[in-house]
């Protein structure tokens, strides 16, 4: 009995051993990493849009973009007021400083007078107004601007050989392009001249024919100028306009052309468009808003001027070709980025207005 109780102990003592062995032996737990900290700044910051919206895939969305990167990036409290009307733009403003939000960003060169009038009103609010230039812009005041022109000439490279190429069966003989404007301002007025020299500057003997739609909210419209350019022979469409833009997509789709977008890269913003767009003449509103937001947070702002983004500042440029990026021929390759050599090196400088 006694060698029984002997031989009990000695394997209970054996377990023993080999668990305190075990627990000598294993790894240790991992403290667990803390949460990442959600940023927070006290800035509360704001844009008023112009009357096409919130939902344009192009102008609005691109700012409201930055808005929202600043909002995940640094924590900062954003808000948008959409005007329906002009008369919205002042009343907008007004409210938004009212409210604290500062910086207030107005998106458009419609809305010049009312955001300078603004800044007047609320000398301690800053304020950033996107494709607006002042002759004497407040301590509280910035514009920003874009050089549409060489993001339209890249543009209009690629119409002028694509007219001309047989890659895709829409494209015909004739050798016509379009371009559709929402309303004659200055920024469009620059993609519009833009995209005339790049197309002539690589197709000489192309037509070009110009629409307006005189509004940037009527898809409609759009529809109905991107098909009259259409019925004219034009075969590839580039349209500066907004939502109106959205129509002449449409266009394309349903009578066989080709189309460029604008502002953002519109084959992901524009869902089911990849069929016809062909790429995109981009300007990263986006950014500018963001950096801007960026400034404000870290007291940096500086208003009281006007800031130009380019080529060279990569505030402009082309989108990649996505869908027809193995249909594009790499001679419309390497004539767009020649273009964007000679752009940068300053052997091409690119029209901004019709004057000659």
């Amino acid at each position: 009995m006694r060698d029984r109780f002997s031989k009990v102990l000695v394997v209970l003592m054996a377990f023993a051993l080999l668990a305190s062995f075990g627990a000598g032996c294993a790894k240790k737990a991992e403290p667990a990493e803390p949460a990442a900290e959600t940023p927070k700044s006290d800035i509360k910051t704001a844009m008023v849009t112009d009357v096409g919206g919130l939902g344009d895939k192009s102008f609005n969305d691109a700012a409201w973009a930055g808005l929202e990167k600043a909002k995940a990036d640094i924590g900062v409290e954003t808000k948008v007021l959409e005007s329906k009307e002009m008369v919205d733009y002042e009343s907008n403003i007004t409210q938004l400083a009212d409210a604290g939000y500062n910086p207030i960003f107005t998106v458009g060169f419609l809305m010049q007078d009312a955001v300078a009038k603004m800044a007047k009103q609320y000398p301690d609010t800053s304020f950033a107004s996107i494709d607006t230039f002042f002759d004497k812009p407040d301590a509280n005041l910035v514009g920003l601007l874009f050089k549409e022109q060489e993001a339209g000439y890249l543009a209009g490279v690629v119409a002028g050989l694509a007219t001309k190429d047989t890659f895709d069966s829409r494209l015909n003989a004739d050798n016509v392009v379009g371009f559709v404007g929402g309303m004659d301002i200055p920024p469009v007025e620059r993609y519009e001249v833009g995209f005339v020299a790049g197309v002539k500057s690589v197709n000489p003997t192309a037509k070009v024919i110009i629409l307006y739609a005189g509004k940037f909210d009527d898809q409609g419209k759009g529809k109905e100028l991107g098909l009259s350019l259409i019925d004219q022979k034009a075969d590839v469409l580039f349209a500066a306009a907004g939502q109106t833009g959205l129509g002449t997509i449409k266009a394309c789709q349903e009578r066989g052309a080709l189309f460029i977008g604008v502002d953002v890269d519109q084959f992901d913003s524009v869902t089911g468009s990849g069929d016809v767009m062909l790429t995109s003449a981009i300007k990263r509103v986006d950014e500018a808003v963001y950096n801007t937001v960026k400034q404000a947070n870290d007291k940096t702002f500086a208003g009281g001027q006007n800031i130009t983004f380019g080529l060279k500042e990569g505030g402009v440029g082309l989108a990649p070709f996505h869908d027809f990026d193995t249909k594009v021929t790499q001679a419309i390759k390497d004539a767009v980025e020649k273009a964007k050599q000679d752009i940068l090196s300053g052997s091409v400088t690119v029209p901004a207005t019709r004057a000659k």
